[in-house]
C-alpha cells in the first residue's frame, strides 16, 4: 500500500489515509481502498472499521493535479463513476464504517465521509463541497447524499458559496454524529467502535442492509446524472481556469464557458 495503512486488533480495523501534505483522494488511493476492503469484508476477526486520516487532515479534497491528467468528458464521467461505485459499496458494506474527521473533509474527502455509516469529528474541523470554486461540481455523489443529511436548502448554500462548516456546524445540521476537542476524537471514535464490535455481525449486517432501503430510485438516478454532469463540466473552460486558478494560488476568472 502506498497511500493506506491498515491493521485490526480486538475486532476493529483501522484505516488511515497517508498522502501528506492533504491526503487528497487520487484514483490509486481509491483503488487501494477497495482492496482493502476486500481484504476485511471476508474476515471474521473484524466487526468494525474506524478511517481517520494521518497528519493535519482526514482528507482535503481529491487530487486536483490528477484531473490535469484527463482530458475528455467520458474520462471524467468514468472517474467520477469509480468513485461513486466505491462509496455506494461502502454505504452497504456489511460491517460498520466510522469516520473520524479531523482538520479538514473537503470535496472528495466529505463524499468518502458521508459514505460511512458514522461521522465523529472534531469540534474546530472543517467540512464541505469546494468545487464550484474552481468552477468544477462533485463527482462522488456528493450532490446526492449531503441533502439527505443537511436538507436541500442547507447543501445548495454550501454548494453555491463553496464554504465549509464547522464540526459543530456538522452535528447541529445532520452531517455529523458528534463532536469532541481533537484530542479526544480518536479515543471516543474508538471507544464507539468498541461498543459496536460486541454486537453480533448477522444483525449488524441486517440492519446495515435494511438501512439502505431509505435510498431511492431517485438517488441512484440522481448519481447517474451528477457522473454525467462531472464529464461534461470538467472539460469546460471555466473548469481549466478553475483548476489552473488553483494550481497557481489565485482567484480565477470565470468566463461562463
Amino acid at each position: 500500500m502506498e497511500y493506506l495503512k491498515w491493521s485490526y486488533q480486538d475486532r476493529i480495523a483501522s484505516i488511515t489515509i497517508e498522502r501528506p501534505p492533504a491526503n487528497a483522494l487520487s484514483s490509486g488511493l481509491l483503488r487501494e481502498l477497495s482492496a482493502v476492503l476486500d481484504e476485511i469484508e471476508p474476515n471474521r476477526e473484524i466487526g468494525v472499521i474506524v478511517i481517520h486520516g494521518e497528519g493535519r487532515f482526514f482528507s482535503a479534497g481529491a487530487d486536483i493535479k490528477e484531473f490535469t491528467t484527463v482530458t475528455s468528458s467520458e474520462g471524467f464521467a468514468n472517474l467520477g463513476k469509480y468513485g461513486q461505485d466505491l462509496f455506494d459499496r461502502m454505504e452497504k458494506f456489511p460491517k460498520p464504517i466510522i469516520a473520524a474527521i479531523h482538520g479538514a473533509a473537503l470535496g472528495g474527502g466529505l463524499e468518502l465521509a458521508m459514505a460511512c455509516h458514522i461521522r465523529y469529528v472534531s469540534e474546530n474541523a472543517k467540512l464541505g463541497l469546494p468545487e464550484l470554486q474552481l468552477g468544477l461540481i462533485p463527482g462522488f455523489a456528493g450532490t446526492q447524499r449531503l441533502p439527505k443529511y443537511v436538507g436541500v436548502a442547507r447543501a445548495a448554500e454550501m454548494l453555491f458559496t463553496s464554504e465549509p462548516i464547522t464540526g459543530l456546524e456538522a452535528v447541529q445540521f445532520g452531517l455529523a454524529n458528534r463532536a469532541f476537542p481533537e484530542s479526544q476524537l480518536l479515543d471516543e471514535t474508538y471507544k464507539l467502535a468498541g461498543k459496536i464490535a460486541k454486537k453480533s455481525p448477522g444483525s449488524i449486517r441486517a440492519a446495515i442492509e435494511l438501512l439502505n432501503y431509505a435510498k431511492t430510485k431517485e438517488f441512484y438516478e440522481g448519481t447517474k446524472r451528477e457522473a454525467e454532469l462531472f464529464g461534461e463540466v470538467f472539460v469546460s473552460n471555466d473548469a481549466k481556469e478553475g483548476i489552473q486558478a488553483f494550481l497557481e494560488k489565485r482567484e480565477p476568472n470565470f468566463k461562463g464557458a
